[in-house]
Formats: C-alpha cells, structure tokens, sequence
C-alpha cells in the first residue's frame, strides 16, 4: 500500500495558493522553500529541508509574469538535481509558451522548443501540465510530459447548471476538436465560431458562427484568454443569432483590465475558469467563478507516485 504522507510538494511563488489545495487533497503539507527577488531583479531560490534521494514535485505555473515564473522555475529545479534527489516532477498548471510551437513566419524563434530544452538542461525529469494551447509541444520534450484536460471538471460544473436546451460553442476552428469533445460527453449539438486574427495583437474579428443556437443556451469553450476578445465578440455573434443565456468555460483566465471590461460589458452571463493562474483581477469580477483544478493534478501526483498509469485521467 502506497504511503502518500511522504510526498515532497513544493511551491513555487506563481502557485502557492494551488499547491495548498493540491496538498490539502493529498494530506500532506507543502514543504518548506523560500524565494528572493533582489531589486535589480536577480530570483533567488532556497530548499528548507533536506530531499537527497526523494522524489520531489514543484508546482509553478506559467502565467502572468511568464519570463520570470519560468526563470524561478529552472532555479528550482537546477536546485534539487543538486541536492541529489531521485526524481524531480514539474507541476506546470499553465505552460503559456505553448502557444510559440512553430516557424509560421521568416526570423522569429520557435520559443515552446527553446522552453523545453531549458527546461530539460536544468534537470526535469516529468512534466505535467494541463490543456495546453498547443498539445504537439510534448514531442519537444525528450523527457515524458502528462497533459490533462479540464474537461473533465468542466463537464461535471456544465451538468450541474441544469441547463435544458443547449449548445457547446467553439470560438474558432482550431478549438473545434476539443470542443466536439465537449460536445460528445455532455451529448449536445456544437456550434462553431468563424474567428481571423490578422496581426499579433489580442483582437480578434468574428465573421460568422457554424450552427443552430436559435432559442438556445450556448456555452462557449477554450483553453485560455487575456483580453476576453475572442468570446467576447462569439458572444455577440451568439446573441445575433437568437441565442439565450451564454456562458463561458476557459481552462487558464489570465484576464487583463481590458479583458474584465470587455467581459463585464459582453453578453456572457458566467465565465467559469480554473485556479491553474492565480488572477486577482479575475477572482474580483463578479461575472468570474473559479473552479479548483486541485483534485486532478494531486491524482497526477498519485498516479506518479505509485508508479501507476495516468490514463484514466485523460478521458
């Protein structure tokens, strides 16, 4: 019988208030680790207790100060290869470089790929993260990388609205795999999004919307957003088109002040996302509600632990 008391989690400063819940579903207690930003902007990371031989995970995601949460995290990690531990686990709720996975235009840097090898030199040993922009980053990694879905939490939250007739909603194209899987497990039609975004800003221009949702709820899902313009604006095509109340379930709210205004002055009635970015901007909006990804990656952690398969996690 595995004894799950003598699991090492530690914090990194980007999850500390996520690395309490994923312990508290453990049973154990995040152990003790310190971190200095001296005021030239210098990271400064420090074990609080011994680990030679244990196997240890770090939680740190990548999320709204990403040059510096993954610089701390490489210092935690180059840290404990240098203690000597067995094995150390990245906990990385959101990976934000993901969505840099290729070349698509002449001299720019494919920064997922940079990212991995980073990662890799300073000494990881597994990554787990959780709906990655894009998936086809773990073949970067030489080193094995669990990805889980919010789906799953998604799904249970979306059943327990009540809702009677409605549609899952795609914003775009790209997401319409992920979402027919939404639209599968909850056995309901789904609707895309016709979006283009024609320049590396946040805006985006909605040109139609792929399906019936006359009459109907529509709930609208994606793996993250930061301005909220994506929804926003599938929001108002919705409504154009005779949809009632719309909701919407994004994996990973980095939302900015103009994404919380364009929220709050959106059609949305309920925007439901994850604890994987801690964003107080996020937790203070009344149109925001915030669902605990804990339970899922303390399984992951389980599952590690004990040497077991994660694939249950993954349907």
């Amino acid at each position: 019988m595995n004894d799950f008391s003598k699991i090492k989690v530690f914090a990194g400063s980007a999850s500390v208030e996520l690395a309490n819940k994923i312990c508290g579903v453990l049973g154990v207690e995040v152990r003790p680790g310190e971190k200095i930003t001296f005021s030239e902007g210098n990271i400064y990371v420090k074990i609080g207790e011994k680990v030679r031989g244990e196997d240890v995970y770090i939680v740190q995601t990548i999320g709204l100060d990403p040059n510096n949460e993954f610089m701390e995290l490489l210092f935690w990690l180059d840290a404990f290869k240098r203690t000597n531990v067995n094995s150390v686990t990245a906990i990385i709720p959101y990976f934000s470089y993901a969505k840099a996975d290729k070349k698509d235009e002449p001299r720019v840097s494919i920064r997922a790929r940079v990212c991995a090898d980073c990662l890799e030199a300073a000494g990881v040993d597994r990554v787990v993260t959780m709906d990655l922009h894009s998936p086809q980053i773990q073949g970067f990694f030489k080193k094995p990388v669990d990805h889980l879905y919010a789906a799953g939490i998604f799904g249970d939250a979306i059943r327990a609205m009540g809702l009677q007739d409605y549609v899952i909603v795609a914003p775009d194209e790209g997401f319409a795999k992920k979402a027919r899987y939404y639209a599968n497990l909850l056995s309901v039609p789904l609707v895309i999004g016709n979006k283009q975004r024609l320049y590396h800003d946040e805006n985006a221009e909605v040109l139609g919307i792929m399906g019936d949702v006359d009459g109907l709820d529509a709930v609208i899902v994606d793996d993250f957003t930061i301005s909220c313009g994506t929804v926003a604006e599938v929001a108002k095509a919705l409504k154009a088109r005779g949809a009632r109340d719309i909701y919407a379930y994004i994996s990973h709210g980095l939302m900015s002040e103009t994404g919380i205004r364009r929220l709050n002055e959106s059609p949305i009635k309920k925007l439901f996302t994850t604890d994987t970015v801690y964003n107080p901007r996020a937790e203070k909006c009344e149109k925001v509600s915030v669902i605990t990804a804990s339970k899922l990656f303390a399984r992951a952690i389980k599952a590690i632990h004990s040497h077991e398969s994660l694939s249950a996690l993954f349907e």
